[in-house]
């Protein structure tokens, strides 16, 4: 059993390991708006090759540990939305506007009916 395996059999493991994804996630797309949108020649380039980078290792990093990914998916939805919003904030200097919240607010909610909800 890798150490990976044994880090997601604890609920805040698997909560790390997902938050971990969700930001290498919003971070390769942040590099691909800066390539198509932001910069040109070498720079774009450079940006389009860490976005592929980046984004292959969050898909390394989700799907390493044996889990059932569609239990998760909830949580790494939650999560993706708001690694998005921090990186948004941070890295293009723009905050959220109302209709941000109010869809933010139904993402959390799907989230945590699909990651919660016993049938």
């Amino acid at each position: 059993m890798s150490i990976l395996d044994r880090l997601v059999q604890n609920p805040l493991g698997a909560l790390a390991v997902l938050t971990l994804a969700a930001f290498l996630e919003a971070w390769g797309d942040s590099f691909f708006q800066v390539g198509f949108y932001r910069s040109s020649g070498p720079g774009r380039v450079m940006a389009l090759v860490a976005g592929a980078v980046v984004l292959s290792t969050s898909g390394s990093v989700v799907n390493v540990p044996r889990w059932d990914f569609g239990k998760l998916l909830g949580a790494y939805v939650v999560l993706f939305f708001l690694m998005a919003q921090l990186l948004n904030r941070v890295r293009f200097h723009q905050s959220p506007t109302p209709p941000i919240y109010a869809g933010g607010a139904l993402i959390v909610a799907g989230g945590l009916i699909v990651a919660f909800w016993k049938p």
